[in-house]
C-alpha cells in the first residue's frame, strides 16, 4: 500500500470519527492557529492533513521507545477519556492514570512509591486473610484505606521507576502532569484540541479530545505503533 493511500485512509478514519472538530473560536489557544481548517457552525474545524502528519510523527516515536522496552504512561482523567485509557494501557501491560492525578505522582516518585508499597501490602495482607485479627471497626478503616489507595495508585502499581514518556489526552484538563513531565524533561505525546497549548506537548496530535470515538480512535493508534515497535525489537532478539 503507498503512503499516499494510507494516509488517505487514516484521514478518513480520523473523519469517520469526528476527529476534526474543536472548539469555538474564542476557546482557541493561539499556538493552535497553523492547524485550524476552517470553522462551521461557530465551531473550528482542525485540518486532518496535518493532523496525519503529526500522528505519523508521534507513532515513529512510540515504536523507538517501545523497540528499547521502556515504559509509557497513559493519562486520561476526564469521563470520556477514562475507558479507553484504561484499556489501551492494559493492552499493552504499560501504567495508567484514569481517575486522579495526585500531585507528585512524577515529582516526588520515592514518596508516591510508599504509597504503592503501602497498597500492595495491604493487599496481599487481605489475600492471605491475615487482616481478620483486626476488629470490625478497623477492618472497615483498612477497607476505606485500600479503596481510597487503589482509586489513586492501582495503575501505577508496574511503575517501578519514572516512565519514559506520557500519552496524555487532553493537555489542558492534565494540566499539573504536564508540568511534572515538563519539570523532569520526560518527553510528552498529546491528543490535544483546539483548547491546547500545543507548545507543552513534545508530540501533539491534534484532534477531537473530548469524543470517546475520536479519543478511542487515536489511543488505539498510539497502541497499535507500541505493539509494531516492541514486535520489531522481539524479531531482531
Amino acid at each position: 500500500m503507498s503512503k499516499t493511500v494510507e494516509n488517505q485512509g487514516i484521514i478518513t478514519e480520523m473523519f469517520s470519527v469526528g476527529a476534526h472538530f474543536g472548539y469555538s473560536r474564542s476557546r482557541r489557544h493561539p499556538s493552535v492557529k497553523p492547524f485550524i481548517f476552517g470553522s462551521k457552525n461557530g465551531v473550528e474545524i482542525l485540518d486532518l492533513e496535518k493532523t496525519s502528519v503529526e500522528l505519523a510523527l508521534a507513532k515513529e516515536f512510540v515504536k523507538t521507545f517501545a523497540k528499547g522496552g521502556k515504559q509509557i504512561l497513559f493519562v486520561g482523567t476526564k469521563n470520556e477519556a477514562k475507558k479507553a485509557v484504561l484499556a489501551g494501557a492494559l493492552a499493552v501491560d504499560m501504567p495508567f492514570v484514569v481517575e486522579r492525578w495526585v500531585g507528585g505522582i512524577l515529582t516526588n516518585f520515592p514518596e508516591i512509591k510508599k504509597r504503592v508499597a503501602l497498597l500492595e501490602d495491604l493487599l496481599a495482607k487481605r489475600e492471605k486473610g491475615e487482616l481478620a485479627m483486626y476488629t470490625k471497626k478497623e477492618r472497615l478503616l483498612i477497607d476505606k484505606d485500600i479503596e481510597r489507595l487503589e482509586r489513586n495508585f492501582a495503575g501505577i502499581i508496574s511503575m517501578k521507576e519514572l516512565p519514559s514518556v506520557l500519552f496524555i489526552v487532553d493537555p489542558k484538563k492534565e494540566s499539573i502532569a504536564v508540568k511534572e513531565a515538563q519539570f523532569l524533561k520526560i518527553p510528552i505525546i498529546a491528543l490535544a484540541s483546539s483548547d491546547c497549548n500545543f507548545k507543552e506537548v513534545d508530540y501533539v496530535i491534534p484532534g477531537n479530545d473530548s469524543s470517546v470515538s475520536s479519543i478511542s480512535f487515536f489511543v488505539g493508534q498510539i497502541v497499535s505503533a507500541f505493539k509494531e515497535g516492541r514486535a520489531s525489537a522481539a524479531q531482531v532478539q
